[in-house]
């Protein structure tokens, strides 16, 4: 999949809940292995343990070119060096996140499964918009983002495009070709072996 032209680049989430302290050999491993082009924090967790992940996550990406966002957290995204936020709110938060972060700043927006708020958040100046779930999960409102909702997006909207949420290796080839990024954390992190999750995901 990842050797066709317009092919998806891989995004990943890092694991809820992680401790600073093993995360850092886990995240290492996988950007070693397979090409990143954005790493992103979850934002649960007390914010003194989420500023540790921060600088740990912004050492280990930054040292391979690869950018940072957290999810939400503006002002410790400015506090620690990162690259910017992934908005879980749609299209509410984009222009305050825009404004505090400044234009070089990048600012993601989760829309669910809304047609209507992506367009929302690409016109309040986001840099991409992720949908999703796209399979069975509990993310946003469980409502899963159809693959017409990328193929719509992908041949009218310029503002790049994210699926995520319980891809499966089938999904992942409908959305390939259809999609700018394919978000991956929770499907990898789960499995004994993350670096083999993925290898077999992301092919």
């Amino acid at each position: 999949m990842t050797d066709q032209p317009n092919s998806p680049q891989l995004y990943l989430i890092t694991p809820v809940g992680a401790a600073a302290s093993t995360l850092g050999p886990m995240l290492a491993d996988v950007m070693d292995r397979f090409p990143v082009a954005c790493l992103r924090i979850p934002g649960a967790g007390s914010e003194e343990e989420l500023g540790r992940i921060a600088d740990l996550a912004r050492e280990i990406a930054h040292a391979r070119d690869v950018a940072v966002v957290i999810d939400d957290h503006v002002a410790l995204a400015q506090r620690h060096g990162l690259d910017g936020v992934h908005l879980t709110d749609g299209a509410r938060s984009v222009r305050y996140a825009r404004k505090e972060l400044g234009q070089d700043a990048i600012v993601g927006a989760f829309c669910g499964a809304s047609r209507h708020d992506g367009m929302n958040a690409a016109e309040a100046g986001a840099d991409y918009v992720s949908f999703g779930p796209c399979g069975a999960s509990a993310l946003g409102h469980g409502a899963p983002a159809e693959l017409d909702l990328f193929q719509w997006w992908s041949e009218v909207i310029e503002v790049p495009v994210v699926a995520e949420g319980a891809l499966t290796p089938a999904l992942i080839g409908q959305l390939a070709p259809v999609s700018d990024f394919i978000a991956l954390g929770p499907e990898i992190w789960s499995e004994p072996d993350p670096v083999e999750a993925l290898g077999h995901l992301w092919r």
